[in-house]
Protein backbone atom coordinates (compact mmCIF):
# COMPACT_ATOMS: atom_id res chain seq x y z
CA UNK A 1 0.00 0.00 0.00
CA UNK A 2 0.79 3.66 -0.95
CA UNK A 3 0.00 6.64 1.20
CA UNK A 4 -0.83 9.71 -0.52
CA UNK A 5 -2.19 13.20 0.36
CA UNK A 6 -4.90 15.04 -1.57
CA UNK A 7 -5.99 19.14 -1.34
CA UNK A 8 -9.33 20.49 -1.76
CA UNK A 9 -10.58 23.65 -1.01
CA UNK A 10 -13.31 22.98 1.99
CA UNK A 11 -15.45 26.11 0.24
CA UNK A 12 -15.11 24.25 -3.16
CA UNK A 13 -15.28 20.45 -2.18
CA UNK A 14 -15.51 19.51 1.66
CA UNK A 15 -14.52 16.61 3.57
CA UNK A 16 -18.35 16.39 4.82
CA UNK A 17 -19.33 16.82 0.78
CA UNK A 18 -16.72 14.20 0.23
CA UNK A 19 -17.86 12.03 3.24
CA UNK A 20 -21.80 12.73 1.97
CA UNK A 21 -20.73 11.54 -1.65
CA UNK A 22 -19.35 8.49 -0.90
CA UNK A 23 -17.43 7.62 -3.84
CA UNK A 24 -16.68 10.25 -6.18
CA UNK A 25 -13.99 11.46 -9.05
CA UNK A 26 -10.79 13.33 -8.19
CA UNK A 27 -11.04 15.69 -11.16
CA UNK A 28 -10.15 18.94 -11.90
CA UNK A 29 -6.39 18.60 -11.67
CA UNK A 30 -4.13 20.35 -13.77
CA UNK A 31 -0.77 20.28 -12.71
CA UNK A 32 1.59 17.21 -14.45
CA UNK A 33 3.10 16.32 -11.24
CA UNK A 34 0.00 15.87 -9.30
CA UNK A 35 -1.53 14.01 -12.23
CA UNK A 36 1.73 11.68 -12.56
CA UNK A 37 1.29 11.20 -8.87
CA UNK A 38 -2.85 9.67 -9.69
CA UNK A 39 -1.69 7.37 -12.72
CA UNK A 40 0.99 5.98 -9.26
CA UNK A 41 -1.98 5.60 -7.38
CA UNK A 42 -3.40 1.83 -7.05
CA UNK A 43 -6.79 1.01 -4.92
CA UNK A 44 -6.95 0.51 -1.92
CA UNK A 45 -3.91 3.41 -1.20
CA UNK A 46 -4.72 5.37 1.21
CA UNK A 47 -4.77 9.60 1.54
CA UNK A 48 -4.95 12.19 3.60
CA UNK A 49 -7.75 14.49 2.90
CA UNK A 50 -6.50 18.33 3.58
CA UNK A 51 -8.21 21.40 3.48
CA UNK A 52 -6.00 23.90 1.66
CA UNK A 53 -6.96 28.08 1.62
CA UNK A 54 -9.04 27.36 4.56
CA UNK A 55 -8.94 25.46 7.66
CA UNK A 56 -5.19 24.47 6.48
CA UNK A 57 -5.51 20.98 7.90
CA UNK A 58 -5.42 17.37 7.68
CA UNK A 59 -9.26 16.49 8.31
CA UNK A 60 -9.61 13.00 7.19
CA UNK A 61 -8.79 9.75 5.32
CA UNK A 62 -9.42 8.44 1.96
CA UNK A 63 -9.24 5.50 0.04
CA UNK A 64 -8.07 4.75 -3.82
CA UNK A 65 -10.95 2.30 -5.36
CA UNK A 66 -10.17 3.11 -8.99
CA UNK A 67 -7.02 3.50 -10.63
CA UNK A 68 -6.54 6.26 -12.89
CA UNK A 69 -8.78 7.20 -15.73
CA UNK A 70 -9.83 10.08 -18.19
CA UNK A 71 -10.95 12.81 -16.28
CA UNK A 72 -14.61 13.56 -17.34
CA UNK A 73 -14.08 17.57 -16.89
CA UNK A 74 -11.00 17.43 -19.70
CA UNK A 75 -12.01 18.11 -22.89
CA UNK A 76 -8.04 17.69 -24.18
CA UNK A 77 -7.84 14.01 -22.89
CA UNK A 78 -4.20 14.79 -21.24
CA UNK A 79 -5.59 14.58 -17.90
CA UNK A 80 -6.22 11.65 -15.46
CA UNK A 81 -8.16 11.26 -12.20
CA UNK A 82 -8.69 8.72 -9.62
CA UNK A 83 -11.68 7.77 -7.47
CA UNK A 84 -11.49 7.83 -4.16
CA UNK A 85 -13.55 6.56 -1.04
CA UNK A 86 -14.14 8.40 2.09
CA UNK A 87 -12.97 6.52 4.97
CA UNK A 88 -13.16 8.05 8.14
CA UNK A 89 -12.15 11.63 9.68
CA UNK A 90 -8.93 12.11 11.67
CA UNK A 91 -10.31 12.57 15.49
CA UNK A 92 -8.38 15.50 16.19
CA UNK A 93 -7.51 17.39 12.67
CA UNK A 94 -3.86 18.12 12.08
CA UNK A 95 -3.31 22.09 11.15
CA UNK A 96 -0.23 23.20 9.19
CA UNK A 97 1.50 24.60 11.79
CA UNK A 98 1.67 21.29 13.93
CA UNK A 99 3.01 19.90 10.42
CA UNK A 100 5.84 22.59 10.25
CA UNK A 101 6.40 22.00 13.81
CA UNK A 102 7.10 18.57 13.99
CA UNK A 103 10.68 17.60 13.07
CA UNK A 104 9.54 14.27 11.88
CA UNK A 105 7.58 15.85 9.24
CA UNK A 106 10.15 18.26 8.04
CA UNK A 107 11.06 16.58 5.03
CA UNK A 108 7.05 15.84 4.08
CA UNK A 109 6.20 17.21 0.24
CA UNK A 110 3.71 19.27 2.29
CA UNK A 111 5.72 20.87 3.98
CA UNK A 112 8.49 21.45 1.37
CA UNK A 113 6.36 21.64 -1.39
CA UNK A 114 2.57 23.01 -0.29
CA UNK A 115 1.10 23.97 -3.47
CA UNK A 116 1.07 20.83 -4.87
CA UNK A 117 -2.51 19.01 -4.51
CA UNK A 118 -1.80 15.62 -4.73
CA UNK A 119 1.82 14.32 -3.13
CA UNK A 120 3.20 11.10 -1.94
CA UNK A 121 3.35 10.50 1.63
CA UNK A 122 6.03 8.18 3.57
CA UNK A 123 4.78 5.62 5.79
CA UNK A 124 6.88 6.76 8.68
CA UNK A 125 4.51 10.08 8.16
CA UNK A 126 1.80 8.67 7.36
CA UNK A 127 2.01 7.25 11.20
CA UNK A 128 2.97 10.25 12.43
CA UNK A 129 -0.06 12.78 11.11
CA UNK A 130 -2.60 10.21 12.45
CA UNK A 131 -0.72 9.78 15.58
CA UNK A 132 -1.35 13.46 16.03
CA UNK A 133 -5.10 13.19 14.60
CA UNK A 134 -5.48 10.35 17.67
CA UNK A 135 -6.49 8.23 14.79
CA UNK A 136 -5.77 4.60 13.53
CA UNK A 137 -3.33 4.85 10.91
CA UNK A 138 -4.72 1.64 9.11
Amino acid sequence: MAYWLIKSEPNKWSWDQHVAKGTDEWDGVRNFQARNNMIAMRPGDRAFYYHSREGLEVVGISEVVAEAHPDSTDDTGKWSCVDFRAVKPLTRPVPMPAIKADPELADMVLVKNSRLSVQPVTEAEWRRICSLGETDPD
